[in-house]
């Protein structure tokens, strides 16, 4: 009998109620109040629309498509950050989020506080964090930045300081929401190496990535969606081939309202 995957969407839909009527102006909202009250109530838009796929253990997956394809609302339901609107999604094992790096920071507390602070916020205790804090100050290599106000960091060191924090967790899925582009090329090596650590011991990678060769080179397989639908789902070689030939192609229109009949997904299933 074969593992069963650790992630699982299955026809998972996400709506999000539309700005539809920011554009109307105070004219047309009178004038027009009946009509636009209708549309307030019922206007969604569409994130995700029927989508399905399995990631398994200690798969490097990644979900890749234009922007507003429904990337990051993917990992934003994967981390429970949201819930869908219909549709289920199932996970196993712990999940750590690297969807917003330094989330919970205090920018009058040193970066060497802050490490306390968000590690706390992450799930570790503070003797965890202790034991682990000499780790990731040197992940971090910020120098003597470190104890200076994190107000002073350029937002590249303060991401730094974030993904030093969330590699020293002890995850089971791991998502990274483009986040490997932050610091130099030396710090990108570092962030990778740490990845392939996680592969390794077995840890799930999920990533969204604008970056290609990153895709190409780090990842086992993708999705590629497409006006919130999965368009494809393969090898991760032959996705990035189909997401460069889609981009040649004019853009897709935006994603319907719920009120219209959804297109039929296309699974993305883990073989047995």
């Amino acid at each position: 009998m074969s593992e069963l995957p650790v992630v699982q969407f299955r026809s998972v839909t996400k709506a999000y109620a539309s700005r539809a009527l920011s554009h109307v102006g105070a004219k047309g909202l009178i004038t027009s109040f009946p009509t636009y009250l209708r549309q307030g109530r019922s206007a969604k838009f569409v994130a995700l629309r029927d989508v399905s796929f399995d990631i398994a253990r200690g798969e490097r997956f990644a979900v890749i498509g234009v922007n507003g394809a429904g990337k990051s609302t993917t990992l934003a339901l994967i981390a429970r950050v949201m819930r869908p609107t219909s549709g289920t999604i199932e996970t196993r094992g712990h999940v750590c989020p690297l969807l917003e790096l330094g989330a919970g920071f205090h920018p009058d507390l040193s970066g060497r506080e802050n490490v306390t602070l968000n590690g706390v916020l992450l799930g570790m205790t503070k003797r965890e964090v202790r034991a682990k804090t000499a780790s990731i100050l040197d992940f971090a290599g910020l120098g003597t930045f470190i104890d200076e106000p994190l107000r002073t960091y350029s937002a590249g060191m303060s991401a730094r300081l974030g993904f030093a924090v969330a590699v020293h967790l002890d995850p089971d899925i791991l998502l990274v929401d483009e986040i490997l582009a932050v610091g130099d090329a030396s710090f990108q090596k570092k962030c990778l190496d740490r990845i392939n650590e996680f592969h390794k011991r077995g840890v799930t990678f999920v990533m969204v990535s604008h970056d290609s060769n990153m895709v190409r080179t780090t990842c086992d397989r993708a999705v590629l969606l497409n006006g919130g639908s999965v368009h494809m789902c393969d090898r991760a070689d032959r996705v990035v081939d189909e997401y460069h030939r889609l981009l040649e192609q004019p853009r897709v229109a935006p994603a319907p309202t719920v009120e219209q009949k959804p297109s039929e997904g296309k699974a993305c299933l883990t073989q047995s």
